[in-house]
Protein backbone atom coordinates (compact mmCIF):
# COMPACT_ATOMS: atom_id res chain seq x y z
CA UNK A 1 0.00 0.00 0.00
CA UNK A 2 1.32 3.05 -1.33
CA UNK A 3 1.89 5.61 2.12
CA UNK A 4 0.01 8.90 2.15
CA UNK A 5 0.17 11.63 4.46
CA UNK A 6 -2.89 12.67 6.09
CA UNK A 7 -3.74 14.70 9.74
CA UNK A 8 -4.35 12.70 12.60
CA UNK A 9 -8.02 11.49 12.81
CA UNK A 10 -8.13 11.98 8.93
CA UNK A 11 -11.16 9.37 7.94
CA UNK A 12 -12.24 8.68 4.54
CA UNK A 13 -15.81 7.89 4.41
CA UNK A 14 -17.39 9.67 1.43
CA UNK A 15 -21.53 9.17 1.32
CA UNK A 16 -22.70 7.63 -2.12
CA UNK A 17 -23.57 11.09 -3.69
CA UNK A 18 -20.04 12.21 -2.88
CA UNK A 19 -18.11 9.17 -4.78
CA UNK A 20 -20.30 10.21 -7.78
CA UNK A 21 -19.88 13.72 -7.51
CA UNK A 22 -16.81 14.90 -6.23
CA UNK A 23 -14.84 11.54 -7.47
CA UNK A 24 -16.57 9.78 -10.48
CA UNK A 25 -17.75 12.54 -12.22
CA UNK A 26 -14.42 14.64 -11.88
CA UNK A 27 -12.11 11.64 -12.84
CA UNK A 28 -14.50 10.55 -15.98
CA UNK A 29 -14.65 14.46 -16.98
CA UNK A 30 -10.37 14.07 -16.87
CA UNK A 31 -10.58 16.77 -13.80
CA UNK A 32 -7.90 16.60 -11.05
CA UNK A 33 -8.98 15.23 -7.94
CA UNK A 34 -7.53 17.06 -4.72
CA UNK A 35 -6.21 14.34 -3.03
CA UNK A 36 -4.92 11.09 -4.85
CA UNK A 37 -6.79 8.60 -2.54
CA UNK A 38 -8.92 5.96 -5.04
CA UNK A 39 -6.49 3.92 -6.74
CA UNK A 40 -6.84 3.18 -10.48
CA UNK A 41 -6.71 -0.12 -11.54
CA UNK A 42 -8.80 -3.40 -13.51
CA UNK A 43 -9.65 -4.98 -10.28
CA UNK A 44 -11.53 -7.87 -12.18
CA UNK A 45 -7.70 -9.12 -12.95
CA UNK A 46 -7.05 -10.00 -9.46
CA UNK A 47 -9.18 -12.30 -6.77
CA UNK A 48 -10.95 -9.72 -3.42
CA UNK A 49 -8.63 -10.58 -1.10
CA UNK A 50 -5.42 -9.62 -3.09
CA UNK A 51 -7.03 -5.84 -3.30
CA UNK A 52 -6.44 -4.12 -0.02
CA UNK A 53 -2.40 -4.14 -1.08
CA UNK A 54 -3.61 -2.57 -4.34
CA UNK A 55 -5.88 0.01 -2.51
CA UNK A 56 -4.01 3.76 -1.51
CA UNK A 57 -6.16 4.32 1.20
CA UNK A 58 -8.40 2.04 3.72
CA UNK A 59 -8.86 -0.74 6.34
CA UNK A 60 -11.80 -2.26 6.20
CA UNK A 61 -12.90 -0.24 2.96
CA UNK A 62 -11.13 -0.04 -0.02
CA UNK A 63 -11.97 2.07 -3.13
CA UNK A 64 -10.87 1.75 -6.72
CA UNK A 65 -11.49 3.14 -10.42
CA UNK A 66 -11.45 0.79 -12.76
CA UNK A 67 -12.53 0.12 -16.44
CA UNK A 68 -15.66 -1.44 -17.38
CA UNK A 69 -15.19 -5.03 -19.48
CA UNK A 70 -17.28 -6.03 -21.76
CA UNK A 71 -18.64 -9.95 -21.85
CA UNK A 72 -18.60 -9.13 -25.50
CA UNK A 73 -16.76 -6.21 -27.63
CA UNK A 74 -20.40 -4.78 -29.24
CA UNK A 75 -22.56 -5.59 -26.33
CA UNK A 76 -23.44 -3.52 -23.34
CA UNK A 77 -23.32 -6.45 -20.92
CA UNK A 78 -19.97 -6.50 -18.63
CA UNK A 79 -17.94 -9.30 -17.91
CA UNK A 80 -17.48 -9.54 -14.02
CA UNK A 81 -15.12 -12.65 -14.23
CA UNK A 82 -12.38 -11.74 -11.78
CA UNK A 83 -9.08 -13.77 -10.26
CA UNK A 84 -10.29 -17.20 -9.03
CA UNK A 85 -14.70 -16.51 -9.66
CA UNK A 86 -16.80 -13.68 -10.51
CA UNK A 87 -18.77 -11.08 -9.08
CA UNK A 88 -22.26 -11.48 -9.23
CA UNK A 89 -24.98 -8.81 -9.02
CA UNK A 90 -27.78 -8.65 -6.08
CA UNK A 91 -30.76 -6.94 -5.25
CA UNK A 92 -31.68 -3.88 -7.36
CA UNK A 93 -29.52 -1.18 -8.49
CA UNK A 94 -29.85 2.17 -6.44
CA UNK A 95 -29.90 5.53 -8.15
CA UNK A 96 -27.71 8.89 -6.60
CA UNK A 97 -28.14 12.00 -6.01
CA UNK A 98 -31.23 14.61 -6.27
CA UNK A 99 -32.92 15.69 -7.66
CA UNK A 100 -31.41 14.81 -10.49
CA UNK A 101 -29.99 10.86 -10.51
CA UNK A 102 -26.54 11.18 -11.43
CA UNK A 103 -25.29 8.20 -10.63
CA UNK A 104 -26.31 4.01 -9.78
CA UNK A 105 -25.14 1.79 -7.22
CA UNK A 106 -24.75 -1.78 -7.65
CA UNK A 107 -23.99 -4.44 -4.97
CA UNK A 108 -21.90 -7.42 -6.05
CA UNK A 109 -20.77 -10.06 -4.16
CA UNK A 110 -17.99 -12.33 -4.93
CA UNK A 111 -18.47 -16.38 -5.93
CA UNK A 112 -15.11 -18.39 -6.20
CA UNK A 113 -15.23 -20.71 -8.82
CA UNK A 114 -16.56 -21.27 -11.95
CA UNK A 115 -20.56 -19.85 -12.78
CA UNK A 116 -23.18 -21.05 -12.26
CA UNK A 117 -21.58 -23.66 -9.51
CA UNK A 118 -18.93 -20.81 -7.57
CA UNK A 119 -19.35 -20.92 -3.89
CA UNK A 120 -20.35 -17.44 -2.36
CA UNK A 121 -17.66 -15.31 -0.18
CA UNK A 122 -18.07 -12.73 2.00
CA UNK A 123 -16.45 -10.30 -0.39
CA UNK A 124 -19.19 -7.53 -1.32
CA UNK A 125 -18.40 -4.62 -3.58
CA UNK A 126 -20.53 -1.39 -4.35
CA UNK A 127 -19.98 -0.52 -7.90
CA UNK A 128 -21.13 3.24 -9.03
CA UNK A 129 -21.32 4.39 -12.03
CA UNK A 130 -22.66 7.47 -14.14
CA UNK A 131 -26.29 7.29 -14.96
CA UNK A 132 -26.57 9.34 -18.16
CA UNK A 133 -23.91 8.17 -20.58
CA UNK A 134 -24.76 8.43 -24.28
CA UNK A 135 -23.43 4.74 -25.62
CA UNK A 136 -22.36 6.42 -28.78
CA UNK A 137 -20.50 9.07 -26.72
CA UNK A 138 -18.79 6.74 -24.63
CA UNK A 139 -14.89 6.77 -23.82
CA UNK A 140 -12.44 5.18 -21.77
CA UNK A 141 -13.09 7.38 -18.75
CA UNK A 142 -16.84 7.52 -19.30
CA UNK A 143 -17.02 3.81 -18.92
CA UNK A 144 -15.04 4.37 -15.26
CA UNK A 145 -16.46 2.97 -12.48
CA UNK A 146 -15.69 3.30 -8.62
CA UNK A 147 -16.12 0.53 -6.45
CA UNK A 148 -16.17 0.01 -2.34
CA UNK A 149 -14.58 -3.07 -1.61
CA UNK A 150 -15.86 -4.33 2.26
Amino acid sequence: MVELQFPAGFRFHPTDEELVMHYLCRKCASQPIAVPIIAEIDLYKYNPWDLPDLALYGEKEWYFFSPRDRKYPNGSRPNRAAGNGYWKATGADKPIGRPKSMGIKKALVFYAGKAPKGEKTNWIMHEYRLAHVDRSARNKNNSLRVSKMT
